[in-house]
């Protein structure tokens, strides 16, 4: 009797079609190990599963009166359209999903680039599958694979290894890719990058301005494009300020903020230590800012940061950065393919999102003499 109470708040529902529905329900050893179907749906309704179909998908020639009839039984029964069964009868084939294979989405510059291309996909009622790489080759593979089984209509990728057989075999399958925070590695795919040297010999010559000519480089796998850009717009702002490079000065292949700190630590205590820090991703930067301060040199060692984090301007004193804008980057490629998805056919395209020197202090102490 309380089903045929709930069945009655909805309207259009008669009592018979509701007492027939509870006898067949409660019959059903499957109906509390499963979902409730759409044959489920038109069964309490009391129309065809045509109709059902009809009301679900809005399309046109179902009268109101039928309509309701569905949707209250949709309600009653908590039905949930299987989407990916709808898609699969698409004529276009589109799944209305994309693909997000980022290095690590724990960082804080991909967590706001993850979240800049789910608002532009939300705009275009599409669901965003995202994975990490941590820069395993295999991982990546798997990822891209995996994505690609599910019929993502296209896909955003940071790329961090050299076999792209994966993204080859799903652009062959008319999936649009677009390469973000690095370089396109396929044909007809566009990009979507940073000035990533510009902004390390401006790191540079921010320092050199300072009185800095002992800089010290440290930098993330030298392999990752980003990484060996910021590294060669380090090399051509001590170029540029005629300061000969000191290998010693150099570490490269740096993956987190702990091994940054034990890098710093390492640079610090050498015979002839650096004057200034150019350190070329924002993990990075904290394992640098550890360093410095467990030494208390916080104070005498200046530092430029690649990548902006948040607080970075409240601590003492506040780290100075090449800020590159990480929204913009995610929106930027997103909506390069969402017009792919919506029939752009012009040649692919590279686009540049400038970077720029937020100064707050750390950057700005001066060689003591």
């Amino acid at each position: 009797m309380v089903a045929c109470q709930v069945a009655i708040c909805y309207n259009g529902l008669s009592y018979r079609v509701i007492d027939t529905l509870v006898t067949t329900l409660t019959t059903d050893d499957d109906m509390s190990a499963r979902a409730p179907t759409m044959r489920d749906v038109a069964a309490i309704a009391g129309v065809s599963i045509k109709t059902v179909s009809r009301v679900i998908n809005d399309e046109p020639g179902v009268s109101s009166e039928l309509a309701e009839r569905v949707q209250a039984a949709v309600k009653l029964l908590g039905y949930r359209h299987n989407s990916a069964a709808s898609n699969l009868r698409r004529a276009d084939g589109r799944t209305a999903t994309i693909g997000l294979l980022l290095e690590d989405a724990a960082n804080p510059l991909f967590s706001a680039l993850h979240r800049a291309i789910e608002d532009v996909a939300w705009e275009h009622d599409t669901l965003v599958f995202a994975g990490s790489s941590d820069a395993d080759p295999e991982r990546e593979k798997k990822i891209v694979l995996a994505l690609s089984s599910r019929r993502i209509d296209g896909i955003i990728v940071v790329p961090a290894i050299h076999d792209h057989s994966g993204l080859v075999y799903m652009q062959r399958l008319g999936r649009p890719i677009v390469f973000v925070d690095r370089l396109a590695a396929l044909p007809d795919a566009d990009s979507v990058t940073v000035d990533n040297r510009v902004g390390g010999s401006t790191a540079v010559a921010h320092l050199v301005a300072h009185g800095h000519r002992r800089i010290a480089f440290l930098g993330d796998l030298h392999s990752i494009w980003t990484a060996a850009e910021r590294h060669l717009g380090y090399i051509e702002g001590l170029a540029s300020a005629g300061i000969q490079l000191d290998p010693h000065l150099v570490y490269q292949d740096i993956r987190g903020s702990v091994a940054a700190e034990f890098a710093t630590l390492d640079l610090l205590g050498s015979a002839n230590p650096p004057t200034a820090l150019f350190t070329a991703q924002n993990l990075i930067t904290i394992g640098a800012i550890r360093a410095l301060q467990r030494l208390e040199l916080q104070h005498k060692v200046a530092l430029v940061g690649f990548d902006d984090l948040e607080l970075m301007d409240l601590l003492d004193p506040g780290v100075t950065v090449i800020a590159q804008n990480a929204a913009k980057l995610g929106r930027t490629a997103a909506e390069l393919l969402f017009a792919r998805l919506g029939g752009d056919r012009a040649p692919p395209q590279h686009v540049v999102v400038p970077t720029r020197l937020i100064a707050r202090g750390s950057g700005e102490i001066r060689l003591s003499s």
